[in-house]
């Protein structure tokens, strides 16, 4: 039954164009072909890229973040409530405004006290800036070498200047081992960050982030696959050129060294909408969509790559919306008070409303006579005197 399936699977009419078969692929004469196997060797060195991360955040990373002076924020720890932290762990921290009445009766506390504690425990679990400079530093460092990198392999090469010539010959273009290697690599990080999202930060384009992950392993597998290892770099290669520059707006973010950060975040805007919405569409696309089939007739390989495309170029235009959403604050305020892209949280109130807030209960009694909260109702119990009446208004 595998033997079956498998032999479906790799039929040549699926990823190659018509009249073209497997065995023209076939190592000969002194020439290399890419051979689907060879991918293989992407899973134990994306383990490998994730112990060495793990490595580089705590030699590198952690000192790098001290140096600039990045700093987190003494948190104010909540004083234990278990109905509270059931709630939290259960439902979450928002709960609606009925549950949140129910909750502050049965803890004796008015609403804007129970507020105040949902906030102080989800503020508690939020990730500190040291933790967000160290996985910022890692991707910083691996896309600059990648960017640069891929420059040093295709610099010389003909399709990276004329996008057509991707095609000329294809599927029998041989392999070169320098595009070999970095091709793996490029794999092997793509894989390692999927493998290490459920432990990083949670970000708000969380299922983008995995949508994007997924679609460009997929993306570089198959392209490898099928010998389009020409189009295939310039898709990582384009990429690679705005990555960094985002992680390193990250990195100056997170130590609050505005100046440079807004530089950086300015010439990040702007090499993203060229090469993300520019670049990509004229370029990539239109040399798959018409120039790929100049010479042969459509094929399934053919509207599988495009589409994978297609899905990268729907989270361009996702992430192109919130970097422009990032440029009118910028403009308006004259600075980021946000991470930019996927680093936008969801905000709690202010350190300072949270100190404000000080019970007003004592052995089970009011301490007198409160202004009603303006965001809603108090809790009953919280007029409650000792002998069960109401406190006077």
């Amino acid at each position: 039954m595998w033997s079956s399936l498998n032999e479906w699977l790799w039929q040549d009419r699926f990823w190659l164009p018509p009249n073209n078969s497997w065995t023209e692929l076939e190592d000969r004469d002194g020439l290399v072909f890419a051979h689907p196997q060879d991918m293989l060797a992407a899973l134990p060195l994306a383990l490998a890229l994730v112990a060495i991360r793990f490595t580089f955040e705590r030699l590198v990373g952690l000192p790098l973040s001290r140096w600039l002076g990045v700093q987190d924020q003494a948190r104010k720890q909540v004083k234990p409530n278990v109905t509270l932290e059931k709630h939290f762990l259960m439902e979450g921290w928002r709960p609606n405004k009925p549950q949140m009445a129910v909750l502050a009766t049965q803890c004796g506390l008015t609403l804007r006290q129970t507020q105040c504690w949902f906030r102080r425990r989800w503020n508690q679990d939020r990730p500190c800036l040291t933790k967000k400079f160290c996985e910022a530093s890692w991707r910083f460092v691996f896309y600059l070498c990648s960017f640069f990198g891929g420059l040093l392999v295709l610099y010389h090469e003909s399709w990276l200047w004329r996008p057509a010539m991707c095609w000329d010959n294809y599927p029998n273009q041989p392999l070169k081992p320098a595009l070999y290697y970095w091709y793996l690599l490029e794999l092997s990080f793509y894989i390692s960050l999927l493998i290490t999202l459920p432990f990083d930060i949670r970000r708000k384009d969380f299922k983008e982030q995995v949508a994007h992950h997924l679609v460009t392993i997929t993306l570089i597998a198959f392209s490898y696959s099928a010998n389009l290892l020409r189009i295939g770099s310039l898709v990582l290669l384009l990429h690679d050129s705005t990555d960094y520059l985002l992680e390193a707006c990250k990195m100056f973010n997170y130590a609050h060294q505005q100046r440079v950060c807004n530089s950086l975040f300015i010439i990040f805007s702007l090499v993203f909408f060229y090469t993300r919405l520019v670049l990509f569409p004229t370029q990539i696309l239109y040399t798959t969509y018409y120039e790929s089939i100049a010479n042969s007739s459509p094929f399934f390989g053919y509207y599988f790559f495009n589409s994978l495309l297609v899905m990268l170029q729907l989270l361009h235009v996702f992430w192109s919306c919130l970097i422009l959403r990032m440029i009118h604050s910028f403009t308006k305020k004259g600075q980021m008070e946000k991470d930019i892209r996927s680093d936008v949280e969801e905000s709690a109130s202010s350190e300072e409303e949270e100190t404000q807030e000080h019970l007003q209960l004592k052995n089970g009694a009011a301490q007198g006579p409160q202004e009603s909260p303006t965001d809603g109702p108090r809790s009953r119990a919280a007029g409650l005197l000792p002998n069960g009446h109401m406190l006077a208004t």
